[in-house]
């Protein structure tokens, strides 16, 4: 089996299914690519067992084969090399592979391709189709907000609810929570389902910008696909919190600010709160005073900055975690923002006031009195 093809477009195209490969993996063979070559058609596949990426591959060649290569060197060798056509030469009696470029030859050794995992079959009950646009807007606004906490495996990923009227993409740590809506993303079928967190961040880090990606979706798997890239994942099989009571519906004290004001604030004022908590206080007067605050008595600290603002309702002092409250406001394009607050004890939430047309954006973070919602 022998094939030629351009150093750097199969780079790239690795690099782009790369995230799969896992250092370590359960079955070793899964440290390697699967090249399967179909005469000038190459697909190459990288399984960590519960996502499988795949890449196709245009390339000069009349041969069929397949053949597994070690990742982490074939990708050290491309990236060593300056852009020009090498010939990649596979010996299928003993997986021997031979890399030969304008100056040099590499050899190494790779692995039968029978023993590569299967790629799993995708029944796929229903599918919609959206821009890479919309996808990545759901994606870059929700999956900050996900769990790292494994005993809660339902909050690992991103909750999607697809319906007539719009999508809703979910996300929470029990901390905070977001609910991220795209108007222009419906389905005839509703249905709800859990997208690790893992499989979204191939697909940030991989969608191209303005094109077509189809989904579909089976009781147990997501296949997308888009330009030459195709990846499935296995969906997280447990039943999400009911965010929807988690948020409060009655919130009479509006503060609205500017979102660099008060993001530039935080991050000075949290330098002076306690290191385990990053407790800081929000102190609201009518109707235009916000006094932000923080102290940590263990090593004396303390920091208060005022600012100007906008703010109908009752006087109130809340507490919030900087950390979460700062990583919220990083993720947001608006310039300016409303908080929703109707008690010390209660939920606060935070809506931008500049958005498209077509998407909502609601973000929910619990006072630190509090370490879950009800």
């Amino acid at each position: 089996m022998k094939f030629t093809v351009s150093s750097s477009v199969l780079l790239k195209q690795l690099a782009a299914i790369n995230g799969v490969v896992s250092t370590n993996p359960i079955v070793p063979i899964l440290e390697n690519f699967l090249f399967q070559l179909d005469g000038g058609s190459l697909t190459v596949t990288a399984s960590d067992l519960q996502t499988v990426m795949i890449t196709e591959i245009q390339v000069e060649s009349s041969d069929k084969g397949a053949i597994a290569i070690p990742a982490k060197l074939l990708l050290d060798t491309l990236r060593g090399l300056p852009e020009q056509p090498i010939a990649i030469k596979v010996d299928s009696d003993t997986f021997g592979i031979e890399i030969v470029s304008e100056n040099g030859r590499y050899k190494l050794s790779g692995e039968n391709p029978i023993d590569f995992p299967k790629i799993p079959s995708v029944n796929r009950a229903f599918s919609v189709e959206l821009s890479s646009t919309a996808l990545m807007s759901a994606i870059v606004n929700t999956i900050f907000a996900t769990s790292t906490d494994e005993l809660r495996p339902a909050m690992t990923g991103v909750f999607l609810q697809l319906g007539a009227n719009h999508a809703t993409f979910v996300a929470t740590d029990g901390h905070r929570l977001i609910r991220y809506r795209r108007f222009d993303v419906k389905s005839n079928v509703d249905t709800t389902m859990i997208i690790p967190r893992k499989a979204l961040n191939l697909l940030k880090s991989s969608l191209p910008d303005n094109v077509s990606v189809k989904a579909e979706f089976s009781q147990s798997n997501a296949f997308f696909s888009f330009a030459n890239i195709k990846m499935i994942c296995r969906l997280i099989d447990e039943r999400f919190p009911d965010y929807e009571n988690a948020i409060p519906t009655n919130n009479p004290n509006v503060l609205t600010i500017s979102r660099g004001e008060i993001l530039n604030s935080l991050r000075r004022i949290s330098i002076y709160s306690n290191r385990t908590t990053h407790q800081i206080r929000l102190k609201l007067t009518p109707p235009n005073e916000l006094v932000i605050s923080a102290e940590d008595l263990d090593y004396s600290n303390e920091a208060n900055e005022r600012l100007l603002c906008e703010y109908n309702g009752d006087e109130m002092e809340i507490g919030f975690n900087a950390k979460f409250l700062i990583e919220m406001l990083n993720n947001v394009n608006s310039n300016s923002l409303s908080f929703e607050l109707s008690a010390p004890n209660r939920a606060g939430i935070v809506v931008p006031l500049e958005k498209e047309d077509d998407e909502e954006i609601l973000m929910l973070v619990m006072p630190v009195m509090l370490n879950t919602y009800a």
